[in-house]
């Protein structure tokens, strides 16, 4: 026996996922027939489900990466620093941590 899902979706968002499935070799049924058995097998969403960050930080490549460190040896040399714990209470202030 086969059980019928109904679900209502904006009407571009049909036809673009349409066109991207047939795109792909399926169809709109088959692609969530495939994220239901997905789910089932992982034990929930099959893809990581989180909020949008008000500030995305992006990865740095090693070479950004070695710069920045550099900079801030050359603050610290200068002086130029915070005292860590200083640094926390700010944090936890901004944050609310």
């Amino acid at each position: 026996m086969a059980s019928t899902i109904q679900v209502r979706v904006d009407d571009e968002l049909k036809a673009k996922s349409d066109e991207l499935f047939k795109d792909l070799g399926t169809d709109t049924t088959t692609a969530i027939r495939m994220f239901l058995t997905q789910a089932l097998a992982v034990n929930g969403f099959p893809f990581e489900i989180k909020r949008a960050s008000a500030t995305p930080y992006q990865a740095l490549t090693e070479l950004e990466l070695l710069e920045k460190l550099e900079k801030s040896r050359e603050h610290a040399a200068q002086g130029m620093f915070r005292d860590a714990e200083e640094v926390s209470c700010d944090m936890r202030a901004k944050y609310g941590l």
